[in-house]
Formats: C-alpha cells, sequence, structure tokens
C-alpha cells in the first residue's frame, strides 16, 4: 500500500472533503478503505461498487480497439455505417456561430474522431446558440445520469450542428456517447454483450457494468454534495439510476464498477492481455494536433502538459511525462506510470474545489 496516497485520503476524510474513499498504488493491488460510506455511516467497504461516470470512456476505448484489433472495424471507418443518423453531419463555420448557418461537413466522422474526442460533437463551454440547442434537446452533459435512452439521445443529437470540422477540434464527453451506440450496433449482440466479450470477461470483471443487480445492490453507496450545512444526499443508496433493471437502452450512458474490477482492467491493459501492446502505445499517446487544442475547448489551463489519447488524458511534458489517467465526476479517479504503477481512488461526491484540490495533490504522490 501506498503510505503518501493513504496519508492523503485520511487528510481528506478529516477535513471534510468526503466521507470516506477507497485506493490503491503501487506495483501489486493492495486496497485500502479510509471514513464511512455516509455521514454518520458504516464503515466504507473495498467491495463498494462506484458509479465510475467518465472512468467508463477508457473502458469503451478498449473495447473499440479490441475489436480493431480483431480486424472487425478499422480507425478511419466512417461511423455512419452503423450509426446512419449521423451520415450527413452539418458543420458551423465556428462554435458559436447561428445553427442556421450550418454548412454540409467535409467530410465523414470516423471512429478515430469518436475515440479522440474530435468527431465535432460534445460538451459547449461557452453560452452558444449551440449549447442551448443541446439543453433543449436534452442531451447536454452534466453530473446527472442521462434523461433519455439511447435512440431518443441519438436522434436528439443527430440534427444538431457539429462544433467543428471532424478532426480539427476537441470537445469532450459526447463522442463516447456515439461509440457506446456503436458497439451494440455491429452484429455482436449489445453493447453489454460486447464489452463483457472484449474487456470484462477477459480482464477478470465480475461486478462492472451499466447497472448494479438486484442481488448486490446494497453495495452501491449513496451520492452526496457538500451543501451550507455539509453533505448533502443528491443520489440514494442501493437504488435510483444504477439499479438494475435500467429505465431505458443506457449504453450511451456510463457504468458502475469496484477498485478491483477496475484495477484488474488496469493491470490486463497495462500488460497487453485485452489490446495488443502497440494498440496499448497508441492509446496512451497524444493523438490531439496542436491545432485542435484550442483554450476554450474544456477547462482553463487543460492542455497545459496535457495531451488526448483513446479515452484517456496523457502527461506530455514535466516529471510525469507518459503517464495517462482519467477522473469521473464523483471523485473517482486513476492514472498508470510509466514504469506501470496503478493510482486508483474511488469516492462519491460531486465535484468541487474541494475534491478537485485532492485530485490536484494526487497527481503529486509517489508510489510504494
Amino acid at each position: 500500500m501506498s503510505d503518501s496516497l493513504h496519508e492523503l485520503l485520511v487528510r481528506h476524510v478529516d477535513a471534510g472533503t468526503m466521507p470516506g474513499a477507497v485506493g490503491t498504488y503501487g506495483d501489486e493491488y493492495e486496497p485500502f478503505s479510509v471514513g464511512l460510506d455516509a455521514p454518520g455511516g458504516a464503515p466504507l467497504g473495498v467491495d463498494t461498487i462506484f458509479r465510475i461516470q467518465s472512468m467508463t470512456k477508457v473502458v469503451i476505448a478498449v473495447a473499440t480497439l479490441r475489436l480493431v484489433q480483431d480486424g472487425e472495424i478499422a480507425l478511419d471507418d466512417p461511423i455512419a455505417a452503423w450509426l446512419p443518423e449521423l451520415a450527413e453531419p452539418r458543420v458551423l463555420a465556428h462554435p458559436d456561430a447561428p445553427l442556421e448557418d450550418a454548412q454540409p461537413a467535409r467530410g465523414p466522422i470516423t471512429v478515430r474522431h469518436l475515440l479522440t474526442n474530435q468527431s465535432g460533437c460534445g460538451i459547449m463551454t461557452t453560452d452558444s446558440p449551440l449549447k442551448q440547442a443541446m439543453v433543449d434537446a436534452e442531451v447536454e452533459a452534466g453530473a446527472e445520469p442521462v434523461a433519455l435512452g439511447a435512440q431518443d439521445w441519438l436522434d436528439a443529437l443527430a440534427p444538431l450542428p457539429l462544433a467543428f470540422e471532424p478532426g480539427e477540434g476537441w470537445r469532450y464527453h459526447h463522442s463516447f456517447g456515439l461509440l457506446g451506440i456503436l458497439l451494440g450496433r455491429l452484429g455482436r449482440g449489445s453493447t453489454d454483450e460486447v464489452l463483457a466479450e472484449t474487456v470484462f470477461t477477459p480482464a477478470g470483471m465480475t461486478d462492472t457494468g451499466f447497472t448494479v443487480p438486484t442481488d448486490q445492490v446494497h453495495r452501491l453507496p449513496a451520492v452526496f454534495q457538500r451543501g451550507a450545512e455539509g453533505f448533502e444526499r443528491c443520489e440514494p443508496a442501493a437504488a435510483g439510476f444504477y439499479a438494475a433493471p435500467a429505465p431505458f437502452d443506457v449504453s450511451h450512458s456510463e457504468l458502475v464498477s469496484t477498485l478491483a474490477d477496475y484495477h484488474a482492467f488496469l493491470s490486463a491493459l497495462r500488460d497487453g492481455r485485452v489490446i495488443s501492446p502497440d494498440l496499448r502505445d497508441e492509446l496512451c499517446r497524444d493523438q490531439v494536433d496542436e491545432g485542435a487544442k484550442a483554450s476554450d475547448s474544456f477547462f482553463p489551463g487543460f492542455w497545459e502538459g496535457t495531451g488526448w489519447g483513446y479515452g484517456v488524458s496523457v502527461v506530455t511534458e514535466g516529471p510525469h511525462h507518459g503517464r495517462f489517467g482519467w477522473s469521473g465526476g464523483l471523485g473517482t479517479d486513476f492514472f498508470v506510470d510509466p514504469d506501470g504503477r496503478i493510482c486508483l481512488v474511488m469516492m462519491q461526491v460531486a465535484m468541487d474545489e474541494r475534491v478537485f484540490a485532492l485530485l490536484g495533490e494526487l497527481r503529486g504522490i509517489e508510489g510504494a
């Protein structure tokens, strides 16, 4: 166990950043837990099932790359073969332009564009007509679970123009919802079945999926956010959106997982057991040209010393050059160091200044 990670999490529990957390960091899997599953609750178990939100993206990416490795799809295949709703995309002259000014795209959206968040679909960071249109269509990304089933979500998103020509910009999130739907349209079964075949089973992930089975739902904790008088519950324990059965087709949504499962996934990825070492190296290499890294494409300073691979951010300079990882929206986070050490933290608290500060400190710790 990494003493530095344990000390960091204990300090933040004591400071009230979160009720509790689980973690591991080092060459081996050595899990530990600190704090409680809720204010005044029980000790947080290391076998807790967490909503991992955007840590889903690299799982979807690896499943896609496994199919690339098997020759079933190619990185530069146009996605219209499986997502005909996006066969004729229109593009804005610039991301803040009026919607009526959109023109036909010069080229198709490809699988590679989805993996690199360069499809033209994604979170809008300014108060633009496109952002308002996404709000009105109920497809704007946020901390809440998706409001529409996969087909309804796609039908609402597809008519909206792209923020830029495919491959010429970067916007977060929606590309991976599209990729999740695409996986279920390949003729190999549902998205769940494709993920099981390509990732979950090879990696030994027994508690990961889009929902928590009824007989395991007692392991799903509540989600909290910070209010004026302390933590406020914003999603219930053992119930809610992620408790089986799913309310609708959630192939565009995000997963639940455990510390052990996600560590098993990262170990299998690191060791070349789910995709080849060559594809793994491509996954954790910066795939975004400098010209596409607009300062307003995400939060301020995001691109400083950072790149984006396939479903992960990549450290491109400094003492941790070559490290790759990503965060979920409820305090889950991972990174893999160039020497193979895996750092993984899970909690269930909405992101705020204190959680961001914790994750910032996490980037500087050293493993065992």
